[in-house]
């Protein structure tokens, strides 16, 4: 009897082994294939003459061939080939110093589908960054935008750097562009939020009246963690970036910015 309970005890050893480590090895596999993907995707938007200005809008003419005349490249020429492979394409969003430099997604039809899909719509933990699915791009004053917090350090797990107020003066701008255009957002808040303790409900603002929107941008900076020097008001351009955060159990933090105008 004895001898066969060690039997059993050995052999369901050996399965959580094996399991483990078939598990370990997908999760590898999951986590080469996503960096491999937005490496390919990052190349594929490189100016065509090798850099913009710091607006992102001028390539240099002479470098295509043409001396006298400036050409514009638009953010439609610059994203659109990332449209061609997948029409979920809706922008980029990147931080300078950081490791955030993805497309974003938005299906309104299955809001969280880019939660567990890659840029190809394969399976995947890593998921690809996605706008609300109740968000309308150049209608909705505040585009909320969710992307994971990986142990790797990989997707959104940079934001949380934010709660570092130092980290804030060093990287006070987001650049968040669509197919409509180039997007440079400067920081106004950031802070944690606990999913069990809280009914200031941050990702359901998007189409918001003036009264709702000043509601919105004071509840956001009385929550902030310190004070930006940064404030909004209505008529502004918003994006809410949303990512776990470790601190609660199922908590977030978020990063409210608004866009500047030039």
């Amino acid at each position: 009897m004895k001898k066969t309970i060690g039997i059993v005890l050995m052999v369901a050893l050996i399965a959580g082994a094996v399991f483990s480590g078939v598990m370990c090895a997908k999760q590898y596999s999951d986590a080469k294939d996503s960096e491999s993907t937005f490496c390919e995707l990052q190349e594929l938007i490189k100016d065509t003459a090798g850099s913009l200005s710091a607006e992102g809008t001028e390539v240099s003419a002479e470098a295509l061939g043409e001396p006298e005349q400036l050409v514009t490249e638009t953010a439609y020429d610059k994203y659109f080939p990332l449209y061609q492979k997948n029409s979920d394409f809706i922008g980029w969003i990147s931080i300078v110093g950081t490791e955030i430099d993805y497309p974003v997604m938005q299906t309104p039809e299955e809001h969280v589908y880019y939660l567990k899909h890659s840029f190809e719509r394969k399976w995947s933990d890593y998921g690809v960054p996605f706008v609300d699915g109740n968000c309308i791009i150049g209608r909705s004053n505040n585009l909320i935008i969710y992307g994971h917090h990986m142990r790797n350090g990989s997707m959104f797990s940079d934001l949380v750097k934010y709660a570092d107020q130092s980290f804030c003066q060093e990287h006070p701008a987001i650049r968040f562009d669509t197919l409509n255009g180039y997007g440079s957002y400067e920081v106004i808040a950031a802070f944690r939020y606990n999913t069990y303790h809280e009914d200031f409900l941050y990702n359901k603002y998007y189409d918001m009246d003036e009264e709702t929107f000043r509601y919105y941008v004071s509840e956001c900076m009385g929550r902030s963690l310190y004070d930006t020097g940064n404030t909004a008001v209505y008529g502004d351009q918003l994006i809410t970036l949303s990512t776990c955060d470790y601190t609660y159990e199922n908590g977030r933090f978020v990063v409210v910015a608004k866009k500047i105008v030039e």
